[in-house]
């Protein structure tokens, strides 16, 4: 196990930065410079111009070079501004005393936000730690519904209740968020249609709407009501992709030697499930699931801006949207982090699962 860990941990470091170099040269390209040589200074500026901006804030060096002062193992560049002051990437002010020579990702520096004009390193932490609330609410609602419609449905197959849970699933599946999440809103928000006009009027609520359509205020406090839309919008797509992959595991593992045996000998139905069944059922699903962390993280780009919910999606839109490279690469970071460890668990995972896969 722990030459399997560290050849695997060796394995992450590698793609890590094979994949941080792709991210960091595309967000580099010149028309990228300057673009934001033009924002942070005038767009009115000449050729001639951009190119002397881009030389005084260290982007006329060499890509790998560049890099390198990134990720923390070059020295980071220096220069002079406007008034002959000492200036340069580790420099927090112009003229700043006990500079270190190194300030990438390595030393925890994440670089200085052009948008948001504060250090990426917070910025993330803010939004990483909105985002986590949502994915938490979303796995709670969405591990159980879609594992208890795929045991279900796999349980009998064929049957009536397995057909009608198939038909949900699928519809469940098709239904792309901005969609689901447009109709909730209209169902559940609206103070002209749906739900909140009628149960308004016949007194049953108190407000015009059932719930807010906004998530903006989920920010500082979640509440039922500020919350339910964004987590049920996210949740009915991955419902139906894990209960699909449960009910085809489902159903593969009720049709083996061993669980005719076991019912042949007289084992009842729900003991022969839960006892024998279920746990081999659970491979397949288990793997889904941990693949569902990184597109919570990645995908919950359109309900956050549906929603204005400011998390890690509503971030990767405004610094993708505004040219930010230090805080696009920032998101590049966190979600390769995150990928690379779910896919470490779910290998460990296998392991605890089924002991008979061998770590090679």
């Amino acid at each position: 196990m722990l030459m399997f860990l560290a050849r695997r941990i060796v394995t992450m470091l590698l793609t890590a930065l094979c994949l941080t170099f792709i991210v960091f040269f595309l967000t580099n390209l010149p028309p990228n410079l300057e673009k934001l040589a033009k924002q942070q200074a005038s767009v009115r500026m000449s050729d001639a111009q951009v190119t002397s901006w881009l030389e005084s804030h260290g982007y006329a060096q060499p890509l790998v070079t560049r890099y390198g002062e990134w990720l923390g193992v070059l020295p980071g560049w220096t220069g002079t501004d406007a008034d002959g002051k000492a200036t340069g990437r580790c420099y927090a002010t112009a003229g700043a005393k006990d500079v270190p020579r190194f300030c990438g990702l390595l030393q925890g520096d994440w670089g200085w936000s052009t948008v948001f004009r504060s250090g990426v390193g917070g910025i993330l932490a803010t939004r990483l730690g909105a985002t986590g609330w949502l994915m938490l609410c979303v796995l709670l609602v969405l591990i159980p519904s879609s594992l208890i419609i795929g045991i279900l449905a796999g349980m009998r197959e064929g049957s009536k209740l397995d057909r009608s849970l198939s038909v949900v699933s699928i519809a469940s599946t098709s239904t792309p968020e901005y969609v689901s999440g447009v109709v909730l809103i209209v169902l559940f928000s609206s103070t002209f249609t749906g739900l909140s006009p009628i149960l308004h009027h016949w007194g049953w609520i108190s407000t015009p709407y059932l719930l807010k359509g906004s998530a903006t205020s989920a920010m500082s406090h979640i509440t039922f009501e500020n919350f339910t839309l964004p987590v049920l919008t996210i949740s009915l797509y991955g419902i139906g992709y894990i209960a699909r992959m449960t009910r085809a595991s489902m159903t593969e593992v009720m049709t083996a030697q061993y669980i005719r045996t076991a019912r042949l000998k007289g084992v009842k139905f729900r003991n022969v499930v839960l006892k024998h069944a279920l746990r081999n059922a659970l491979i397949a699903p288990f793997t889904v699931i941990m693949l569902q962390i990184p597109w919570l993280l990645n995908g919950v780009v359109v309900t956050e801006t549906l929603f204005n919910y400011k998390g890690f999606g509503w971030t990767l839109v405004q610094a993708a949207s505004n040219n930010d490279i230090e805080l696009l690469m920032g998101c590049s970071v966190v979600a390769v982090i995150v990928v690379l460890l779910t896919q470490l668990i779910s290998d460990i995972g296998y392991v605890y699962l089924n002991p008979r896969i061998r770590l090679s």
